[in-house]
Formats: C-alpha cells, sequence, structure tokens
C-alpha cells in the first residue's frame, strides 16, 4: 500500500496511524532518508494490499452524516451514521481500514474498525439514538447490526474517503 505523505507528518505518526512499526516501514522503503520525507512522497506500507486491488470503498458525508459503501464504484449500500461534535470533528481525509476488533465493549458497540488515523475508527455504539447527530469525538459511529454487516463485507484495507 502506498501512502502519500501530507504537509506536517512525520515518518513516526504515519508508523503510529498505520499500527506499523517504524523499523518496518524503513526496511520497505531504503531509499527514503527518515529525516527528509516531504509533501507529496509516496511512502509504502508493508502489510497492506494495494487499495487499487480491492473492489470496495467506504465514502462519509459529515455534513449529511452518511457512510456509502461502493463496490467497483457502484454504490451497494448507504447507512446513517453519527460523527463528531465541533470540538471533537470527524478528520476528512483518505484513510483505508487497518484492523477490525469485534466487541471492543464500552460505548464502541459490537465492532470496531481502526482508520489508517490514530484513535479514529468507525465502530458500532451503546446509544443509538445518537445515529444521525454530531456527538462522537471524531470517530463514525453506526448502528450495531449496520457496522457488523460492513465490517463482514469489507477486507483490510479498504479505502474511507471523509469529506464534508
Amino acid at each position: 500500500m502506498i501512502h502519500i505523505v501530507k504537509s506536517g507528518e512525520t515518518l513516526t505518526q504515519i508508523s503510529k496511524d498505520y499500527r506499523t512499526p517504524l523499523s518496518e516501514i524503513l526496511r520497505a522503503n531504503p531509499s527514503i532518508n527518515p529525516n527528509v520525507i516531504y509533501p507529496g512522497q509516496p511512502i509504502t506500507i508493508p502489510g497492506f494490499p494495494p487499495t487499487n486491488t480491492i473492489p470496495y470503498k467506504i465514502e462519509i458525508s459529515i455534513n449529511n452524516r452518511i457512510l456509502k459503501l461502493f463496490k467497483n464504484n457502484v454504490l451497494q449500500k448507504p447507512y446513517p451514521i453519527a460523527v463528531g461534535k465541533m470540538l471533537t470533528a470527524t478528520p476528512s481525509g483518505n484513510y483505508i481500514i487497518i484492523n477490525k476488533a469485534p466487541n471492543p465493549g464500552g460505548p464502541f458497540g459490537t465492532m470496531w474498525m481502526s482508520l489508517s488515523k490514530e484513535h479514529y475508527g468507525i465502530h458500532g455504539t451503546n446509544n443509538p439514538s445518537s445515529i444521525g447527530h454530531a456527538v462522537s469525538h471524531g470517530c463514525v459511529r453506526m448502528h450495531n447490526k449496520d457496522v457488523e454487516e460492513l465490517a463482514r463485507t469489507i477486507p483490510i484495507g479498504t479505502p474511507v474517503i471523509i469529506h464534508p
């Protein structure tokens, strides 16, 4: 999988975002200078499939509070979601699903799927009345049955595009 460096990113933060040891990223990118990375630079993240090999993608509209699942660029299903509140907004950007954890406990409902941005994910909820609102700490909340269906459908490495 190729990550394109964004302004202000460091290799340390990239390794945290993908939960991949820095040493593995450096081994997969022998030609880069770890002290000098720049916006637009491609960095190979080992352990994830190339995104162009995955037929699925997820598009999230923060303002419309909807998650759309696409397969081969054809809409498969829209899902209602909850997003981050004003002070803890859901981050816009391009990410991938890096892992799945069933039954994470607490407010995360019956499924957690980590995004390639540290501390953020798509998860279920123990408060279904929150769906449709801007109430989270930045994560994307779904009804438990919906997030379980989504997790069964998509593979690790699925691209996630979040926009206003």
